[in-house]
């Protein structure tokens, strides 16, 4: 090599701490933000008997009423498998039932009970204490800033990835 030939640049190398400046920097940010958020709404949630994902397939169904368990797979970014496994616990537990949709002998809906929103219901009042505490260090509005800053980073308006 010689003195006068250009020397390659370094590429910023993903650090997962503060402050790094690599292309990587935001999901990992993001990754840890997740884990964080998980964790504790794990917690708010052990006491009632299930985990994050028996909870995320209850929102679909408060959501949207009975959903097939392909959709319910899409909607919470299971496997068929896995949305299988979540729906047994979520019937043996009493809190969503499979049934028969009209036209379709092969397919089942699942719909959440009337015990699935008491529980619903009770996991937000168990959580609302911890969320407030996942938001304490931020500043007067910076709770909503965060949740605007990223509806609008998850679901951007053209659609894209």
């Amino acid at each position: 090599m010689t003195a006068d030939a250009p020397q390659p640049t370094t590429a910023s190398r993903a650090t997962n701490r503060p402050g790094d400046a690599s292309p990587f920097a935001l999901g990992l940010l993001l990754r840890q933000a997740h884990w964080r958020a998980a964790t504790v709404m794990t917690e708010a949630l052990r006491p009632l008997g299930i985990e994050l994902r028996h909870f995320a397939v209850l929102i679909v169904l408060v959501d949207r009423g009975p959903t097939v368990q392909r959709d319910l797979a899409a909607a919470t970014g299971s496997d068929k498998a896995g949305i299988m496994r979540v729906v047994d616990d979520l019937e043996r537990k009493g809190l969503a039932v499979r049934k028969a949709v009209p036209g379709d002998r092969r397919v089942r809906a699942v719909e959440i009970t009337p015990q699935g929103i008491e529980l619903f219901d009770a996991a937000h009042v168990a959580a609302e204490p911890l969320a407030e505490h996942l938001v304490a260090e931020l500043g007067p509005g910076e709770a909503e800033q965060l949740t605007d800053l990223l509806t609008r980073f998850a679901f951007p308006a053209g659609g894209g990835a």
